[in-house]
């Protein structure tokens, strides 16, 4: 049995698990702005050494945020599965994920995450093993389309059904696609029907408005939002407000500069040289820039500067000059 959503009422909303990203800050982060149904972790690696990374169950064991965590694991030894699992079920968390859609050229070339949609038979015994293993909570998935085509595609849904997975994140485009090209909201509609547990939509969910797009697309239980996130925090609230057929609510450039400073003070700031902060900001920044201005005056402005002062300067000057300015619900195309 799946966690209740926190809004019954709606379709599951659900922050897409990425590395060096959803850690237990920046889930927290997230939740000041309006938590999705669902949380996942980084992924803990696994193989015949690796232990529980302590930093990414932080996430489960520290996390107040009030919504459910899954925890997200990635390999393909099964035995060092079944045992990671079994340690991570020690554990308050929602449930086991299993990542078939790392698209990662160095995660996929060691036969893990994206790279076992090549192998139907060895995702057959995974799924086995760990659906013995996870009984007490649901076991999850989050796959894609396929590697470099869809030739598995209804292989691995059959595979879904027999090992009676709880909930299916699926990306509509393949492993080799990465994050470019159109996604195949049809094949996600596909699977919809072809599955017996709920799916979640996920890729290129930018805007409160391509999630209902999407969900009218596919007809998926939900949707899962991975780098718009990192964008725009406040999407998981417009999405709500948008299937409730709410205006969605305009957000001020000033409270955009306000995340902005969130995310500068990371728990591990004191810790880190400057140039390194700068560069891990400006990974987010790189999302954020594209919902405030047309022009992408902005985002070339901010990957210029070279020093925190800059950077804040030009932050304050954009930001914060015209108080009636706001950010752009859906990011601006061509940016």
């Amino acid at each position: 049995m799946l966690p209740q959503s926190s809004h019954p009422d709606l379709p599951l909303t659900a922050l897409a698990p990425m590395q060096d990203v959803t850690n237990l800050w920046f889930m927290k982060v997230i939740a000041q702005y309006g938590s999705p149904d669902y949380f996942f972790t980084e992924y803990f690696r696994v193989n015949d050494t690796s232990r529980l990374d302590r930093t990414i169950l932080e996430a489960i064991t520290e996390n107040d945020t009030g919504r459910p965590v899954f925890a997200q694991m990635i390999g393909e030894s099964i035995p060092d599965l079944v045992r990671t699992a079994r340690d991570l079920c020690r554990y308050e968390c929602a449930g086991i994920d299993l990542n078939m859609g790392c698209p990662a050229p160095r995660i996929y070339k060691k036969n893990v995450g994206g790279g076992l949609l090549r192998e139907p038979e060895k995702v057959d015994q995974i799924l086995g093993a760990l659906r013995q293993t996870v009984t007490d909570r649901p076991f999850t998935v989050k796959m894609r389309v396929g590697f470099d085509n869809t030739d598995n595609f209804y292989k691995i849904l059959d595979l879904i059904n027999r090992h009676n997975v709880d909930l299916l994140s699926l990306h509509g485009r393949t492993v080799k696609d990465m994050y470019h090209g159109t996604v195949k909201y049809d094949l996600i509609a596909e699977a919809v029907r072809w599955v017996n547990c709920p799916v979640l939509a996920n890729g290129n969910v930018h805007s409160a408005q391509s999630a209902i797009d999407v969900l009218a697309k596919t007809g998926a239980a939900g949707v899962m939002v991975g780098r718009w996130a990192i964008g725009n925090p406040w999407i998981f609230e417009q999405i709500r407000q948008g299937l409730q057929g709410e205006k969605i609510t305009p957000v001020p450039l000033a409270e955009v500069r306000q995340y902005i400073d969130r995310l500068w003070k990371t728990p591990t700031a004191a810790n880190v040289p400057e140039r390194a902060r700068l560069g891990y900001l400006k990974m987010f920044l790189n999302y954020v820039a594209l919902s405030i201005d047309a022009e992408g005056n902005f985002l070339k402005s901010m990957r210029q500067t070279q020093t925190e002062t800059e950077l804040f300067h030009l932050c304050d000057r954009v930001l914060l000059t015209d108080q009636t300015k706001t950010f752009a619900s859906t990011p601006y195309s061509g940016v």
